[in-house]
């Protein structure tokens, strides 16, 4: 398991960079905000999760839908379906397993940090009537402390940042209060002090 964290604790970074680069913004951008460009200090969970066969999966909820309040997770799951994501057009469309592959979901940090470019998934698991399901996921994030705001290249400049400055910490307050609407509600507020 140790292994597993090194590597996906390489990977993550990795992502992030990607992810990141792809909008332009470069390692001075990020150090200016705080962070550190190797992502020292990150911190990760690994949640190992077991769906057994059901047999009336209409009637049974696996895992009820949520976004991750992480910066990313990378999913491994096995060959048995259940994942689902929700697109505002379409509704709710499972995530077909590919043998040999992870599935990335953008957390709720990264859509903070990137001010609303990248969005956090809403997901939910299913139950099978007919195989079990097994899913490994890697929650990546920062120091609890490390204070997350928008990057200010990603900010128009005629318009004010959507999220304030806050930590992981403060932030899983409010998602513990506000769950799925947690976004939504610090976005009304202008600083970190008045979230709760």
């Amino acid at each position: 398991m140790k292994e597993y964290e090194e590597h996906m604790q390489k990977l993550a970074a990795k992502l992030m960079w990607l992810a990141l680069g792809s909008l332009g913004v470069e390692e001075k951008d990020i150090e200016g905000a705080g962070i550190s460009s190797d992502f020292r200090g990150a911190q990760a969970a690994i949640q190992l999760n077991h769906y057994p066969i059901c047999p009336e999966p209409d009637r049974a909820m696996g895992l009820a839908a949520h976004t991750d309040s992480t910066l990313m997770t990378i999913l491994y799951q096995n060959n048995t379906a259940g994942l689902l994501v929700f697109r505002d057009d379409v509704g709710w469309i499972t995530v077909p397993p590919v043998p040999g592959s992870l599935v990335v979901n953008v957390g709720d940090l990264l859509h903070i940090l990137t001010n609303g470019i990248f969005q956090s998934v809403l997901h939910r698991a299913r139950v099978n009537y007919l195989r079990s399901r097994f899913s490994m996921a890697y929650l990546w994030g920062p120091p609890s402390e490390q204070m997350i705001s928008p990057l200010p290249k990603l900010i128009d400049p005629l318009q004010s940042p959507l999220y304030p400055s806050l930590t992981w910490k403060q932030y899983l307050v409010t998602k513990a209060t506000h769950f799925n609407q947690s976004l939504s509600y610090i976005r009304n507020y202008p600083s970190s002090d008045q979230i709760s």
